[in-house]
């Protein structure tokens, strides 16, 4: 691929939507698809995609690059979808928050030699076509997953694809992402999720918070299909981290009820040390809000 000069993109929401963008700007051909019309419509209007795919990503075959850019159960059933069409795509990549599944997949539809599974680190909780902008992912880590059968060619396009796009590319293993991201993003979600759905049991509204809560609680915003699908692909790693994060809770759980201060100054202190802070003033007064 010495040449970039069409990308085909699955999805133009958050994600896909601001790689199309880039891609635009640097003078690539964008091909684009998305369940919703009307956005692809927006995105042919914005002079941002050149034509649309259809259902099964037909026209897909006129493309170098296909990105997959779909919440993850809906990637995968899109990847089987479009086989008959991918033959003259010489590199595969999506980016979805999971990677075992999609990376099994590929291996298993017999396009693992050109297939890179990739994760940038540029979500946000705001989600759609209107959400995507160009630089989104300007200095964003990409992991890079590629399969069993992945080429270096192949990893190497996927490189350059996603520092084209302002990404700083690292390589590793899938499984290794999947366990590493239980722990990194989709266990803080969780906990920003299960705080919201305490607030609003307990009747508190969002606007009662102040800052430190509005930003606890941001994530709790995203969209609830995207992560109903990367719990459901990631389940055993997330309840391992979700079964450690009970363990501190009920730490702090008991260390309140009994009233224990020095239970709790150890709590507060090793959350401070954790954040780089020195806990050494962690007694005195202040910090909350």
């Amino acid at each position: 691929m010495t040449t970039l000069r069409t990308v085909a993109v699955a999805g133009l929401g958050l994600i896909g939507g601001s790689a199309a963008r880039d891609l635009a700007r640097r003078g690539v051909r964008v091909l684009g698809f998305d369940r919703d019309a009307s956005t692809v419509a927006a995105a042919v209007r914005e002079d941002v995609v050149a034509a649309a795919l259809g259902p099964a990503l037909e026209g897909v075959e006129e493309a170098d690059v296909l990105l997959i850019a779909l919440p993850v159960l809906a990637a995968l059933a899109l990847l089987e979808a479009a086989l008959p069409r991918l033959g003259s795509v010489r590199l595969v990549t999506d980016a979805g928050s999971t990677k075992r599944s999609i990376v099994a997949a590929a291996e298993r539809l017999g396009v693992g030699p050109r297939f890179v599974g990739a994760h940038p680190l540029a979500g946000h909780h705001r989600c759609g076509w209107e959400a995507s902008r160009a630089g989104l992912f300007a200095g964003a880590r990409v992991y890079l997953c590629p399969t069993r059968e992945t080429t270096g060619d192949a990893v190497d396009h996927a490189s350059r694809l996603w520092s084209l796009l302002g990404g700083v590319p690292e390589v590793v293993d899938a499984a290794e992402h999947d366990r590493r991201l239980a722990w990194t993003s989709h266990l803080p979600q969780a906990v920003a999720t299960a705080l919201a759905g305490a607030l609003a049991a307990r009747g508190v509204g969002r606007d009662e918070l102040g800052p430190g809560g509005r930003e606890m609680t941001r994530l709790a915003a995203s969209s609830p299909q995207l992560w109903r699908d990367i719990v459901l692909d990631n389940a055993d790693a997330i309840a391992e981290a979700l079964g450690a994060l009970e363990d501190g809770v009920r730490a702090a759980r008991l260390a309140a009820s009994a009233g224990d201060a020095e239970a709790i100054l150890r709590l507060f202190a090793a959350g401070c040390a954790w954040a780089g802070e020195v806990p050494a003033s962690v007694a005195a007064p202040g910090g909350a809000g």
